[in-house]
């Protein structure tokens, strides 16, 4: 038995690889507990004082780097609530809308080669940079991926380090809907690649992307079997959970939503854009956790293999617009964090906040 185990256990591993999604390394990913079915039963903030903080990673000793996208500055927040900066990240922009300091994503090799990635809006596009984080403090701003097109709105912006060792990024359409369609741009697609900002093995077109036919992708996390999945803002229908596949059509501009047509992939979820507008999403005991910017609200949509089942909203209109949920590793909560100072927030400088949500 234990014989037939190990080569089924041997198979399952090959297969994952060959579709380059699941290599578990320590810190990359969103490592999850067994699934137990638990719902959020509490919440209390961490640390307020924030202006629109829209990134998070986490650093091996549990504490996050934390991007605010209008300032272009980087801060150390450990889980007592203690708030540093830790540098500003040179060659940022704003749109006046929604570009500027975006994503952001700790090497899962930090111990070793200190390396802290980020995506920005640049004068010349949306790009990936590389810089070194020390402990102390952020420096050796290196450029990996330039020529992905900005607008004011429709950036996408979220990066995360995958099971797979490699990282991913989301870009938007850049309020050019054709671009999501056309998979020799870099807008509107999901990408894939190596720390160098080159195509990872095994990437569906030999390019960065990864996916393509996406609005405004901005959340993107792992369940524990090595899926991927998305959080994707829709136009005036229709936002999206989708389950991304390599070399897939998601759809946009053809489909907002369920989507009939040959060659393209409809979303597990959908919701009506005015209770969601999704940002972050993060996967914590067998369900998806999608933070909700104009709907402003936390949805749990419990997921079972390739299927999710009902969404059901937490906070509704509690707290603002959700911006990022990220599970905190080796724990049943969540980090959950507004951007209420954001254009469409209306609030001041400093109003936004980090919470941390129990899972029971």
């Amino acid at each position: 038995m234990k014989s037939h185990r190990n080569t089924l256990v041997a198979a399952a591993a090959t297969t994952a690889l060959a579709a380059g999604l699941l290599l578990t390394q320590t810190g990359a990913g969103n490592a999850a507990p067994a699934r137990v079915d638990s719902a959020p039963s509490d919440i209390k903030t961490v640390s307020s004082g924030w202006s629109i903080p829209w990134g998070l990673s986490w650093l091996p000793d549990g504490s996050a780097l934390i991007t605010e996208r209008d300032s272009f500055k980087v801060y150390k927040l450990t889980q007592s609530g203690t708030r540093t900066q830790v540098g500003s990240v040179p060659n940022v922009v704003t749109t006046d809308g929604e570009g500027g300091l975006m994503g952001i994503a700790v090497s899962p090799n930090w111990n070793t080669d200190h390396a802290v990635y980020l995506m920005h809006t640049a004068s010349d596009g949306n790009r990936i940079a590389r810089m070194t984080y020390d402990g102390s403090s952020l420096g050796g701003y290196k450029a990996i991926v330039t020529g992905i097109k900005k607008n004011k709105y429709h950036n996408g912006g979220r990066l995360k380090f995958g099971p797979d060792g490699y990282l991913y990024a989301t870009t938007g359409e850049a309020q050019t809907p054709d671009l999501a369609q056309d998979k020799n741009s870099l807008n509107g697609k999901i990408l894939r690649m190596t720390t160098d900002g080159k195509p990872a093995p095994g990437n569906p077109f030999g390019t960065l992307v990864y996916s393509y036919g996406h609005r405004n992708p901005q959340g993107i996390t792992w369940d524990p079997q090595g899926r991927l999945w998305e959080a994707e803002l829709g136009n005036s229908k229709y936002d999206e959970l989708n389950l991304i596949e390599a070399g897939k059509n998601y759809g946009w501009p053809v489909c907002e939503g369920e989507c009939s047509t040959s060659g393209m992939t409809g979303p597990k979820r959908q919701w009506p854009t005015g209770d969601a507008s999704p940002s972050g999403v993060t996967y914590a005991d067998g369900a998806m956790y999608m933070a909700a910017l104009r709907g402003e609200r936390l949805w749990r949509i419990p997921v079972d293999g390739t299927s999710a089942g009902t969404p059901k909203a937490y906070y509704t209109s509690s707290y603002g617009r959700l911006r990022t949920v990220e599970t905190v590793p080796g724990k049943n909560t969540l980090w959950l964090s507004t951007t209420n100072a954001d254009n469409n927030g209306g609030e001041p400088d400093g109003a936004d906040k980090v919470f941390e949500v129990g899972l029971k």
